[in-house]
């Protein structure tokens, strides 16, 4: 963070969210945070953001501070399927079942496993049986995440899985039936340019800045509501219409967030908005 000014030369200052400073933080990041937070604001000639949304987030604290929306980007890596021997291997090793929905993220609040869990016990009750395999480290809230699963009766039905490789996540969206992302908060959402790149259909929380990843064409849900999630999760699934327009959106959508795009875009503000030249 550029706490103090450094004349000579410009400061760029890039935000990808500002959640530390919201009420369901804990006090004393809060206040840490918003304190470096105008500090660095004070001394910086150019913020970059990752989304619109944040950048209506941010703006009203930003003065006369320019802000500039870059997306984050995803590597062509992604794009490229595991072998079958290597899923073979990360369905052995974890002990999936042939079929399994996804969700990909720190074990933490915001991240709202919580109420995809009460989504997965609403199908359950109505007979549908469907596997959750969510992948994320520990953040404060794996004991309560398990303290859910055994109070809905569903030990077996859901793993929580730590610690895995980049290529173990690249095994699990290709092996997945359906990605959910079903975040109450986020700066950007690298997980569903991860799923659409691996032709998966997603389904997402009906928050602005999923809307605009997606330009409102993806499939949404109420965040808040377990109810609304599992009806959605079973329109999807039981759509092989609506699975295939979702599969040729994200292929579509992703290209957008190659590397080569957002590098683009981070040449165009060092050269032509800071000034700082060129090169042949």
């Amino acid at each position: 963070m550029p706490l103090p000014k450094v004349p000579a030369d410009k400061t760029v200052l890039t935000i990808h969210d500002i959640r530390s400073t919201r009420t369901d933080a804990r006090w004393p990041e809060q206040i840490a945070f918003r304190y470096a937070f105008y500090r660095a604001i004070k001394n910086t000639d150019v913020v970059v953001t990752v989304s619109e949304a944040m950048k209506r987030e941010i703006q009203p604290n930003c003065g006369d501070t320019p802000i500039h929306v870059i997306p984050n980007g995803l590597d062509t890596v992604h794009s490229e399927p595991p072998s079958d021997e290597l899923l073979h291997g990360f369905r052995s090793k974890y002990e999936l079942p042939e079929t399994f929905l996804l969700a990909v993220g720190h074990l933490e609040r915001r991240k709202n496993y919580l109420n995809l869990i009460d989504a997965i016990a609403c199908l359950s009750d109505a007979g549908l049986h469907y596997h959750l395999v969510i992948i994320g480290n520990d953040s404060g809230e794996r004991a309560v995440l398990e303290t859910r699963i055994n109070a809905n009766k569903l030990q077996g039905k859901i793993s929580i899985l730590s610690g895995l490789s980049d290529l173990e996540v690249r095994c699990a969206y290709a092996l997945c039936r359906l990605f959910v992302f079903p975040s109450t908060y986020e700066g950007f959402g690298i997980p569903i340019l991860e799923a659409m790149a691996a032709a998966r259909p997603v389904v997402l929380a009906d928050i602005p800045v999923f809307r605009e990843i997606t330009e409102g064409c993806g499939t949404y849900f109420s965040p808040e509501d377990p109810q609304d999630m599992a009806r959605t999760i079973e329109q999807v699934l039981v759509s092989p219409i609506e699975q295939a327009r979702l599969i040729e959106y994200g292929q579509e959508r992703v290209r957008s967030y190659a590397y080569a795009n957002v590098g683009a875009l981070y040449e165009r503000l060092y050269v032509n908005l800071l000034g700082l030249g060129g090169h042949e």
